[in-house]
């Protein structure tokens, strides 16, 4: 009877984990969604799971649908209107022909949108505004492009909204504000700091040489200001939604909606473009994934996983603490954050572990996925950006910079979390 029961969970975390596979390694170059999405449809077709319980899955990503089309709507659109272009060229100015400058200057920038846009929203709107003050000041874009990236996971757990997995791993019980900045300040700060410090050293070598000064700035159009006043409101409606516990999907599509549907009334016309160039690849790749994890969840793994940090917890909370955030942090990057995120916070719920366990927990998910380009969606959402730019970055040269990156922003934030 037992072998009855254990064989379609072993054929159900197999499918998974090719799945997963798949998307890190994009074999035969195809995008992460066709695996994603694969992976699901097999775990249906070979009667696995339900295609009812596969709809609740997807379905239950909806809230993230609706964020990542108004935050890709706003990009397109700013995009489009030459909002990048400008603000490219003041960020160049403003270096004055330093390439340490500009670096430091996208680092704080980086750091400001993902505090207050969220960290998907850094991968999406900054990075081809940095990839445009990397061509005009005639460097080589890589170096600034990282930022995007590892800013983007780094600053993530400043503020609730920073990163919508903040909200999952909390849910029902989620810590007034001020509460959230004392468990949360002080990581975060060093998590930041370390980061730059790392990110800073290794690409000192592509940091020597002097960037291009004269620089041509073009007025910004109506349209590029009404792009960005829309970035501004969105950010002002999201820390809105987060104080009101308000989910943050529909009041950022509500926003990139209206700021596309503004701007081309102002152009009259334009509508194929944007919908063209808008990378709806990513939203079958989640749903695919929110698939993957209703099925795991099926197979008793959140049940084993709460069972396991509620026990672990009572016995010794730092120790668990300390297990809890490194094994999350290597596990985002099997798995990718998201699915992560989603079981570690069911856990975290179910097995009512203290707010520091949570908190290390949370801290794992955030910053851990800074070792691996599939690590988070923030960060895939970066390379799909990046690409698009006719740059890449491929999983092994990614993982030579994450391992210096991440590990000792992790054990920094959760040092000062559990002891600070």
């Amino acid at each position: 009877m037992g072998a009855l029961t254990l064989t379609p969970n072993l054929a159900t975390w197999g499918i998974a984990a090719l799945a997963t596979l798949g998307v890190i390694v994009r074999p035969f170059s195809w995008p992460e969604a066709i695996w994603a999405v694969l992976g699901a449809a097999l775990l249906v077709v070979l009667g696995l799971l339900p295609w009812q319980v596969a709809l609740d899955g997807v379905a239950k990503g909806t809230d993230v649908y609706l964020f990542l089309v108004g935050m890709m709507l706003l990009a397109e659109i700013a995009r489009k209107e030459g909002l990048f272009d400008w603000l490219a060229s003041r960020a160049v100015r403003a270096a004055n022909g330093s390439a340490t400058r500009l670096f430091l200057l996208v680092y704080v920038v980086g750091t400001v949108v993902t505090v207050f846009l969220s960290n998907d929203a850094c991968a999406v709107v900054l990075t081809p505004a940095v990839y445009a003050a990397t061509r005009a000041a005639k460097a080589e874009p890589l170096p600034y492009l990282f930022i995007c990236a590892f800013i983007a996971n780094a600053a993530s757990f400043v503020l609730p909204i920073s990163n919508p997995a903040n909200l999952v791993v909390f849910a029902e019980n989620m810590p007034p504000l001020g509460t959230w900045l004392r468990l949360f300040a002080l990581p975060s700060l060093l998590a930041i700091v370390t980061t730059y410090i790392v990110l800073r050293l290794t690409q000192a070598s592509s940091l020597k040489e002097g960037i291009e000064t004269d620089v041509e700035t073009k007025p910004l159009e109506t349209g590029g200001k009404v792009a960005g006043l829309g970035i501004v409101l969105t950010g002002v409606a999201l820390i809105g939604s987060s104080a009101a516990g308000i989910e943050l999907g529909l009041p950022t599509f509500i926003a990139g909606l209206a700021t596309a549907v503004v701007v081309l009334g102002i152009k009259r016309g334009g509508v194929v473009e944007v919908v063209k160039d808008v990378s709806w690849s990513v939203l079958p790749l989640v749903a695919g994934l929110f698939v993957l994890v209703e099925a795991l969840e099926k197979t008793g793994v959140l049940k084993m996983l709460a069972d396991t940090l509620k026990s672990y917890a009572a016995g010794d909370p730092t120790a668990t603490a300390w297990a809890g955030g490194a094994a999350v942090a290597v596990g985002a990057n099997l798995v990718n954050n998201l699915p992560a995120g989603l079981l570690a916070g069911a856990a975290v719920q179910t097995a009512q572990v203290s707010q520091k366990v949570a908190g290390a927990i949370l801290i794992g998910v955030d910053i851990g996925p800074n070792l691996s380009v599939t690590g988070s969606l923030a960060t895939i959402l970066w390379l799909t950006a990046i690409r698009r730019e006719g740059q890449n970055v491929s999983f092994g040269a990614f993982l030579k910079l994450g391992v210096l990156v991440m590990p000792p922003a992790l054990i920094l934030a959760l040092a000062a979390l559990l002891y600070l």
